[in-house]
């Protein structure tokens, strides 16, 4: 921007320049060549009374006299006789001897002719030359002077607009880094407004936002505080409930169940507590998909679902937080169980390639059909329509992607992309 701004005030003042510049360079050779020429004219005048008196000594003399002005003049007597410096009887010269004062362009430069009537014997010509070069002199210093004063002009313009154009670039930064520390979490950033209008108004508008964004993650944690106190109950009840039950085993299982909502629940709220998460996700993708394959091995042995399990051997570090893997694995085969008819077979599979790794969950249901599952909120069952939504977002944020398809057997496939540390990328 400090670059464009100097720019901008470089071609102003060249234009405003050149407009000026042009018409007074002209002016200033029209005034030396007008001002040479009266000079020589005068010159010329001068020896009219001289010449008029018919005594060609005084003449000789005078022509003499002006032989220094470094006009060269001669006197045309009318009858052919000449003094002064040597010129030919041309055009101009002719018609002056009918009585007309004139000037003629010729080669080289420009005569002066000066009639003199009453000289015996008809009319005498006065002829004062003024070379090119006669009528330039001192041009070429004053348009010197001309481009010296433009140069400082612009010079200086340019100076000034740096100056400016730094100030304004300077303002512009600070902006620019107050935006970047309120992304970062940095809430509480604030900087001085000052500069132009626009850019206080900017810079006011920025300092607002912060605050507010304080103030409802502020809100927001509080609510996540009071919904900590009101799900303890509830989970304290099922957990009575589940130890008055007869069964040992059945007992144990629904416990296990009630530690795992009850750590869901503090996961939950203490990531909505949490402003800004640090440090770089990190998760063994085969570790957590092992798991919650095993933890929802047992519904499928209730629903007689054949469930299969494909998956490298070895560690797989993808950029997603163990539990929001455990979260999209969940989400998606929440949905088989919940879509599809009992019995369904399905499949979980688990590829590294191309820099990602690929974790596709197929089953043999209905399949999606022509529902746009992917717009949050959308759901054609008793969900809320969410679970494939999170899985998208927890995708991209890795890197990665989410696609939807059809099995092999013609049901839903749900392919999910996400992205490896540089440290496990394939060379």
């Amino acid at each position: 921007m400090r670059r464009y701004i100097t720019l901008l005030v470089a071609a102003t003042v060249v234009l405003v320049l050149i407009a000026f510049l042009v018409p007074l360079t002209l002016l200033v050779r029209d005034v030396a060549q007008t001002r040479t020429l009266a000079a020589a004219g005068v010159r010329a005048q001068s020896l009219a009374p001289v010449v008029a008196a018919g005594d060609r000594a005084t003449v000789e003399v005078a022509l003499q006299q002006t032989a220094s002005s470094g006009y060269p003049m001669t006197v045309l007597w009318p009858d052919g006789q000449i003094s002064g410096t040597p010129a030919a009887r041309d055009l101009g010269v002719r018609l002056a001897e009918r009585g007309q004062s004139l000037t003629v362009d010729t080669f080289g430069g420009r005569e002066i002719l000066v009639a003199v009537v009453g000289v015996p014997g008809g009319t005498a010509v006065i002829r004062s030359f003024v070379s090119d070069r006669q009528m330039r002199s001192g041009v070429t210093r004053a348009w010197a002077i001309l481009a010296a004063l433009s140069a400082g002009l612009l010079a200086v313009s340019l100076v000034l607009a740096d100056r400016l154009a730094r100030s304004l670039v300077r303002r512009i930064t600070r902006l620019a880094d107050l935006a970047k520390r309120i992304s970062r979490g940095d809430l509480e950033a604030r900087i001085e407004p000052g500069g132009p209008p626009e850019i206080r108004d900017v810079t006011v508008g920025l300092n607002d936002l912060a605050g507010q964004i304080d103030t409802l993650l502020s809100r927001e944690r509080e609510s996540a505080a009071d919904l900590s106190h009101r799900l303890r109950t509830p989970l304290t009840v099922l957990r009575l409930e589940a130890e008055a039950l007869r069964d040992p085993e059945e007992a144990e299982r629904v416990s296990e169940q009630v530690d795992v909502l009850e750590r869901t629940v503090t996961d939950l709220i203490n990531a909505t507590r949490r402003p800004v998460r640090t440090g770089a996700p990190c998760a063994d993708a085969t570790a957590v998909v092992t798991e919650r394959v095993r933890f929802w091995s047992v519904l499928a042995d209730e629903q007689r679902r054949r469930m299969d399990l494909r998956i490298p051997p070895g560690p797989l570090e993808i950029k997603v937080r163990a539990e929001d893997l455990s979260a999209c694995l969940d989400a998606l085969l929440g949905n088989v169980f919940s879509h599809t008819p009992e019995g369904s077979a399905l499949s979980v599979t688990l590829q590294p390639r191309s820099g990602a790794v690929y974790l596709t969950v197929d089953d043999a249901g209905p399949g999606f059909g022509d529902r746009h599952l992917l717009r949050r909120g959308v759901s054609t069952a008793s969900s809320t329509g969410l679970g494939l939504d999170i899985v998208r977002r927890t995708a991209e944020a890795s890197g990665g992607s989410l696609q939807l398809g059809v099995s092999a057997v013609g049901g839903a496939r749900v392919k999910v992309r996400f992205g490896v540390h540089e440290r496990d990328r394939s060379p």
